[in-house]
């Protein structure tokens, strides 16, 4: 395996001619001077349709794996690209967070894009997790192997009323304005229920309900209840994923309440919930089954988190920076 060597385009071309004549892989194996495995390895990986293998399709298939393999190394050796992704792992952002804030502070130097797919490669490298303290550590899964996740089905086109996030006033974008809030669920034992949060963008504040099932019923009647309960001038948007449990967000416009959706598969944009959420992770952590913890013990430890110093908001907690902003909110409409 150390000294293998992937096929050429020529040998490929002979390769499919021999296949179609129904010649067996050790016969194309002598032939090509390659070994069985080689031979075996390359019919499995590049077949077309996974039934037949067509030469042009292998070729291309290799050619995008291998374009793969050296983005993911190339792009990290950058230094001032390796310093960042290594100090935000570090602080506990995810490689879609990194991958995502970085366009977003250059976002017409293409020299600092990069993607979560090629930081997730490069953790995954061999050389890193036979590292003292590997970079996967850091990961909230903390899994020393890589397991893809098919994650939830976007119904972008099933969401009724959807408005998009990039419609969204600059003043919210900025964090300027008072009372606009990131939606999500914070999934429980087996996705069967969960707790669905809210966090004002300004404050930071967390707000959360349990939810007795991931649906669109069971999720906007716990937004409703959590909306219900906050002052009227806290309460003018929200932002939320493309998942189905959003499909009656519309209802939310009882309360004079907006909302609008993130760009599918872009967890960075509702970066506040994500930060928010991973807070109560570290209570909760994944596969905690949510029908053995009370509402109450959920409010206890919302509470203390939102009474946690944050440095972000000059070591205030979040309550207190809510507190103070809707103060001035309220005082604004003296």
């Amino acid at each position: 395996m150390k000294n293998y060597k992937r096929l050429t385009s020529k040998e490929r071309d002979i390769l499919a001619v021999w296949k179609a004549e129904r010649i067996s892989n050790k016969e194309c194996a002598r032939r090509l001077g390659r070994s069985v495995s080689t031979i075996g390895r390359e019919l499995k990986r590049n077949v077309w349709k996974g039934m037949h293998y067509v030469a042009i399709h292998a070729q291309s298939v290799a050619d995008r794996r291998e374009k793969e393999k050296a983005y993911g190394k190339q792009e990290l050796k950058n230094p001032d690209i390796y310093a960042y992704v290594t100090e935000q792992l570090r602080n506990g952002w995810s490689p879609d967070q990194i991958a995502g804030r970085l366009k977003r502070e250059h976002p017409k130097d293409r020299h600092w894009w990069i993607t979560a797919e090629t930081i997730y490669r490069w953790i995954y490298q061999p050389e890193q997790v036979r590292r003292e303290q590997p970079w996967y550590e850091y990961l909230r899964r903390k899994q020393k192997k890589r397991k893809k996740y098919k994650g939830r089905t976007v119904h972008r086109a099933q969401i009724p009323d959807r408005i998009s996030i990039h419609r969204r006033e600059k003043c919210i974008d900025q964090r300027k304005q008072f009372g606009h809030w990131e939606g999500d669920t914070v999934e429980g034992k087996g996705h069967k229920d969960g707790v669905h949060t809210e966090v004002e963008r300004m404050s930071r504040l967390l707000a959360g309900r349990k939810i007795v099932a991931i649906t669109s019923e069971a999720t906007i009647g716990q937004q409703k209840q959590l909306f219900a309960a906050l002052p009227t001038l806290a309460c003018k948007s929200t932002t939320l994923d493309n998942g189905r449990e959003n499909h009656l967000h519309s209802q939310l416009k009882e309360l004079n309440m907006r909302t609008f959706f993130a760009d599918p598969y872009s967890s960075w944009q509702r970066g506040t919930n994500e930060h928010g959420n991973w807070h109560l992770r570290y209570y909760f952590p994944k596969g905690t089954d949510f029908a053995d913890i009370s509402e109450e013990e959920l409010q206890e430890v919302i509470e203390e988190i939102n009474n946690r110093p944050r440095k972000i908001l000059a070591y205030r907690t979040a309550q207190e920076k809510f507190d103070q902003l809707l103060q001035k909110e309220t005082q604004g409409l003296r």
